[in-house]
C-alpha cells in the first residue's frame, strides 16, 4: 500500500512531489525547507534584487524547518514523536552547525531519531538548511 500526502499548511513543493508518501507503516518525507505556504518569502532569508542571498538567520530558518516538518507530519498521520530518521542537509557547515544543533537538541530532546547532517553547496531554492524525514505511521 502507498499513500501520497500534499500538506494544506507546508509550503508548496518546488517540483512534482509530494510532501509524504507512505509504504506500509512508515512514511517518507520529500525535502521540506524554512519557505511558507503561498510565499515566496523565507523566514530568516534576505535577498537581493536578483535573488541571491544577501544575509540569513539559521536559527529562523531552523525553526521554520522543523515547523513545516511538524505540520506535515501531523497532517500524514504521524507525529514528531514518530520520527526515526532525519537527513539534515547544510550549505553552511562551518558558521552554522553550532546553531543548528542547539536548536535541533531544543526540539529533539525526548525523541531522538537517527540523524545524518550534510553539507552541501546550495539548495533548489535560496535556504540555507533542508531536512528528509522518515516516521513510523499507524492506523488507531
Amino acid at each position: 500500500m502507498s499513500e501520497k500526502f500534499v500538506s494544506s499548511t507546508a509550503p508548496e513543493p518546488v517540483g512534482l512531489y509530494p510532501h509524504a508518501r507512505r509504504v506500509g507503516h512508515l512514511l517518507f518525507l520529500s525535502g521540506v525547507g524554512p519557505r511558507k505556504k503561498g510565499s515566496k518569502d523565507i523566514p530568516g532569508v534576505t535577498l537581493d534584487a536578483d535573488g541571491n542571498i544577501t544575509d540569513y538567520c539559521i536559527e529562523t530558518q531552523c525553526r521554520s524547518v522543523f515547523d513545516n516538518v511538524r505540520a506535515i507530519l501531523e497532517e500524514s498521520g504521524s507525529n514528531w514523536d514518530q520520527l526515526v530518521d532525519v537527513q539534515v542537509f547544510l550549505t553552511n557547515m562551518k558558521d552554522d552547525f553550532k546553531t543548528y544543533n542547539k536548536i535541533y537538541a531544543e526540539y529533539f530532546a525526548d525523541n531522538q531519531p537517527c540523524r545524518t547532517t550534510i553539507e552541501i553547496s546550495s539548495l533548489p531554492t535560496p535556504i540555507a538548511i533542508e531536512l528528509k524525514c522518515i516516521a513510523t505511521i499507524y492506523d488507531e
